[in-house]
């Protein structure tokens, strides 16, 4: 099990509160110590703020984009592998993310489509269409789209990025890579009861260790500890697949029946843990961050429609899907919206982070640059 990143959490007044981003960086620093000292390999540290409209408002839109490339320019140099402006929450906010976007490489955000309270915000869901468009056609690969999601009903607190936002006083929460924990309790299960006893045993064993080095740090540096997001983040190493975990439980390949009853099964789980939790807290299925899905996405036991239902079960909804480069945004828009669909009817926090690839069709493979990405088959979405 990894540290996937230690997220530390602050809310900002103005644009001249850019300058706590140094002290914040250096408690980073000082806490992925720590755990590395205990024996823990962290593989990123990183700060997110309040919803970004909360202290920009002041910035016109031809402003922020050089003032966000400042910031970008900062956290490199300070070594914060990324940085969260938030979420904005107007469809003018949501219209200046993709050139944001363009222009940084550590910045992330995200567009709020809806929560429970409100519903679905129907203007803010097309604008977060079209800027997946934009960024698509603007980036790399479209590989922009791996720093910007579109969610419903996320509520502050989640340490794992796009979806990340703050509110309230500086702290922070722990994201792990912890998918090794389920093949390591899958592969010695005979049946899906010791194989849910297994896993409870692992995640709570491991995660109190984690627990109690977080609430040493929070001591030892006066900074509030919001909690661990306990859900099952994958790896790029098939050795450790959340997929091929799934398997070892003898359901056949993921994707094909039995998929969901082992989804409800984790997600049980995670939801019922002693330690203090935060976030989604939920099994995430990343298809490109995850070997094993990235596999059979491409052998296609599985697809879009399939990781909606799972996304009833679990926790985190539309995770880095490719998808085809000429879909329409009327056809992102369809997808967002049956994903703040399933979020407001089931109250689950559940975010899109959606991968249109420029010049390809569905069937064609990825060509990803990104050290965080798997390729995969593109996704039919006809």
């Amino acid at each position: 099990m990894k540290i996937r990143t230690i997220t530390t959490g602050v809310t900002f007044k103005s644009p001249e509160d850019f300058d706590k981003i140094k002290p914040l960086a250096e408690f980073n620093r000082k806490a992925k110590t720590f755990f590395e000292e205990n024996g823990y390999e962290v593989q990123t540290t990183r700060i997110a703020t309040n919803p970004c409209q909360e202290y920009l408002q002041v910035a016109t839109g031809a402003e922020l984009p050089g003032l966000i490339r400042k910031v970008d320019e900062t956290c490199r140099g300070l070594q914060v592998s990324f940085f969260n402006i938030g979420y904005a929450g107007t469809p003018e906010a949501i219209e200046i993310l993709p050139e944001i976007i363009r222009n940084t490489s550590v910045i992330s955000c995200s567009g709020k489509i809806g929560d429970l309270e409100s519903g679905i915000d129907s203007e803010n869901l097309r604008a977060s269409a079209k800027a997946i468009k934009r960024i698509s056609e603007g980036t790399q690969n479209g590989e922009g789209n791996f720093r910007f999601c579109a969610w419903c009903n996320c509520k502050p607190g989640i340490p794992f990025f796009p979806a990340a936002y703050h509110g309230g006083e500086t702290s922070f929460s722990i994201g792990l890579e912890c998918s090794d924990l389920a093949m390591r309790a899958f592969s010695g299960s005979k049946n899906l009861l010791e194989a849910e006893q297994n896993l409870r045993s692992h995640v709570e064993t491991e995660l109190r260790k984690v627990q109690d080095i977080a609430q040493e740090v929070s001591v030892e540096f006066n900074i509030r500890f919001r909690g661990i997001d306990a859900s099952l983040a994958p790896s790029l190493d098939k050795d450790e697949s959340l997929a091929f975990a799934y398997e070892k439980l003898g359901i056949g390949k993921f994707g094909q029946p039995g998929t969901l009853a082992i989804s409800t099964l984790i997600t049980g789980v995670l939801k019922s843990l002693s330690v203090k939790t935060c976030g989604y807290s939920g099994l995430m299925l990343p298809v490109c961050e995850d070997f094993g899905l990235a596999q059979r996405a491409s052998e296609r036991t599985f697809g879009l429609t399939d990781l909606l239902l799972y996304s009833a079960v679990c926790g985190c909804g539309l995770d880095v899907v490719p998808l085809p480069g000429d879909i329409s945004v009327e056809k992102i828009e369809a997808i967002l919206l049956d994903m703040a669909k399933l979020a407001i009817t089931l109250d689950k926090p559940l975010s899109a982070r959606l991968l249109p690839a420029p010049g390809k069709k569905a069937g064609e493979m990825t060509e990803f640059h990104s050290p965080y990405l798997v390729d995969c088959a593109i996704f039919d979405v006809t």
